[in-house]
């Protein structure tokens, strides 16, 4: 069982708009795995404060891993079921219940999706992944609010398809977590995805990752572009009506830095910096001029105090701000500060 408890407050002197505090359960996941004998293993993970509804491929979205892994032989194995998309970059590949705040693209990305993962490792130090897995969770109609064009249908093959090569050198000082992936969306629109994570740790001290992500998107997946152009109305007497934008693109340049300045304590810092741009020039439902019309930055530092070695479990104070910037020719939405201050614990608890 894994799970994350906080306390946190926002107060005007913090930036928010008016006080908040509340106790919160961010994380609360349970999971099961082992091996069934030499060649096959399981693997399940669900969220217990995830939604029960089921998707298109009847699983509900709480559960996140839910499949049968099969060993061919030393070198290659391979997945069946609702798995982890194997993308790049480090802030993906860390635990869920250890992020303290997500990036707008790990936020906003479709992660755990239904399909077969093929693996190969040639060495030790060297994985590669290809992954062939669905698209979507949720039906086209759900996901897409494209009403205001007929002639856009579903593809024939939603599909995922990604590589990925995570890779250790130098005993371990630099490591990689580096991906591409395909989507397609419907017969024009599609989905190129990249993320290049790389990791430098000096002994169990000091650990650095860098993660660039980009994603350019024939319909917008992520939502954020969306919601902001659509909220803005070309007549302000008609009614909001939400829609799906065309042509976007995501930046996102993440960087975290840990220093264990002692043998139960951790202290880091994280930066983010990422923006929202439409990439061509379209009309849906009125002129959607090319340019960045979103950027978001985000800043991150904590404290950590583990007091069981070997153990997962540690105690946390940190601090997470994130600004919002709209280009003022684009957008009518005002620039915005938020701040937070969270204390809590994480604890991963073994139950058989």
């Amino acid at each position: 069982m894994q799970g994350g408890f906080d306390v946190e407050g926002n107060s005007p002197a913090l930036g928010a708009s008016k006080n908040h505090a509340r106790f919160n359960m961010r994380q609360l996941r349970i999971e099961a795995k082992g091996d069934i004998n030499e060649r096959f293993s399981f693997r399940w993970c669900q969220r217990l404060n995830g939604s029960k509804i089921p998707g298109a491929d009847n699983l509900p979205a709480s559960i996140d891993v839910a499949g049968l892994g099969i060993k061919l032989d030393k070198r290659f194995s391979l997945f069946v079921g609702r798995q982890f998309a194997s993308f790049g970059g480090f802030e993906y590949d860390l635990n869920p219940i250890d992020v303290y705040e997500f990036s707008d693209m790990s936020e906003y990305i479709g992660c755990f999706l239904t399909g077969i993962s093929f693996t190969y490792q040639p060495v030790s130090v060297h994985q590669f992944h290809f992954q062939i897995l669905n698209a979507l969770n949720d039906r086209f109609s759900e996901t897409y609010r494209v009403q205001y064009d007929p002639f856009l249908r579903p593809s024939k093959l939603p599909l995922l398809y990604t590589v990925n090569w995570n890779g250790s050198m130098y005993g371990g000082l630099l490591q990689t977590r580096w991906s591409a992936s395909l989507s397609s969306q419907t017969s024009q629109n599609k989905i190129y995805y990249i993320a290049l994570g790389n990791s430098v740790n000096i002994g169990s001290r000091f650990g650095l990752f860098f993660d660039l992500m980009y994603s350019r998107e024939g319909l917008d997946s992520k939502g954020i572009l969306s919601d902001l152009i659509s909220s803005v109305s070309a007549d302000s007497s008609w009614p909001v009506t939400r829609y799906t934008v065309k042509n976007t693109e995501y930046l996102s340049f993440v960087s975290k830095a840990n220093v264990r300045f002692a043998s139960r304590w951790n202290w880091f810092v994280q930066g983010m910096y990422e923006t929202a741009s439409v990439y061509k020039e379209s009309i849906v439902k009125r002129k959607i001029d090319a340019g960045k019309y979103r950027t978001a930055l985000g800043y991150l530092t904590g404290i950590e105090y583990y007091p069981m070695s070997g153990s997962n479990l540690h105690f946390f104070l940190t601090y997470v701000g994130r600004s919002y910037k709209f280009d003022e020719k684009r957008s009518l939405s005002p620039d915005y500060t938020t701040n937070r201050l969270s204390l809590g614990f994480i604890y991963q608890l073994p139950m058989f």
